[in-house]
């Protein structure tokens, strides 16, 4: 792929599936993870910008990007987090940067709480771990039957993602679209991202809301560490209360808020994000041991 050109690793995890990885660079190591509905090609340009100083590990959660599709999988939060654990683990990864968006922010958040020793700083970029409002049409999109027509029929998500970038201002090149569209060419491809969306915790009795209550209370461990976030303010998913969430979790961070970016911020304003990104890695340098 022209605007991937990486080589391909994979992990066989202990749930039987293939995880793909990108495993490019060396020095320092930055965890990268994506969220729904990207894959490890929304890094890309961090990726070649930060190789030559770091190492880059940027994984493809199972049912997304290059990484196995099964039909029967849980797909739960706590499922992709025990990959990512594996991930670690198995890599010894240590010292680590971790760098989310979307999902990736809880599934690496739980991560850092179950192995803390293993991560030094964080990067963040337009997630969430608190429970606030979201848009309403995500419950019309949890739907077994709705959901499954435009989610997995539709290749909803992914189109939806690049439409509301182009709506804020941000056309893609053909091969930046392809790319995101390329992993997810089936309904039997697009699973995970069906998943995904079900995992949101909106109702009260959802077990995730437990599950994110209790991360949101163990995140105070890591409140002393360095924290750089980047968001997209025009994000119609993950608003501004959003962010303030985050600034009230991590009062000492070092926030970058960009008036004309959306949800896919790392797409959209990957030009301004890398030097910011740099400049923080640069100066905290020092944490890592």
């Amino acid at each position: 792929m022209k605007r991937y050109p990486f080589e391909r690793h994979y992990l066989k995890l202990q749930c039987g599936h293939r995880m793909h990885y990108l495993d490019e660079g060396s020095g320092p190591i930055l965890l990268m993870l994506h969220g729904n509905p990207t894959w490890s090609f929304y890094y890309r340009n961090l990726v070649l910008g930060l190789r030559d100083q770091y190492r880059c590990i940027v994984p493809d959660h199972v049912g997304c990007g290059l990484s196995d599709k099964p039909e029967r999988w849980s797909y739960g939060i706590r499922d992709h987090t025990d990959n990512i654990t594996d991930l670690l683990t198995t890599l010894d990864l240590r010292d680590a940067t971790l760098v989310v968006h979307d999902w990736g922010g809880a599934i690496g958040y739980l991560a850092a709480t179950r192995t803390p020793d293993r991560f030094r700083r964080f990067i963040t970029f337009n997630t969430a771990v608190s429970l606030l409002p979201l848009p309403r049409i995500l419950t019309m999109l949890r739907s077994r039957i709705l959901g499954s027509l435009i989610i997995r029929g539709l290749n909803g998500m992914v189109r939806a993602g690049l439409l509301s970038s182009a709506l804020h201002g941000h056309r893609f090149h053909r091969d930046v679209r392809a790319g995101y569209l390329a992993p997810y060419d089936s309904w039997a491809h697009r699973i995970a991202l069906l998943r995904f969306v079900q995992e949101i915790p909106l109702e009260a009795n959802h077990p995730n809301r437990t599950l994110l209550d209790d991360l949101v209370s163990r995140l105070e461990q890591f409140t002393l560490l360095p924290h750089l976030i980047v968001w997209g303010l025009k994000d119609p998913i993950f608003h501004r209360d959003y962010l303030a969430a985050w600034r009230r979790q991590f009062p000492g961070a070092d926030v970058h808020a960009l008036a004309d970016a959306s949800h896919w911020v790392v797409e959209e304003a990957h030009e301004r994000i890398l030097p910011l990104v740099q400049e923080f890695l640069t100066r905290t340098d020092c944490f890592i041991t």
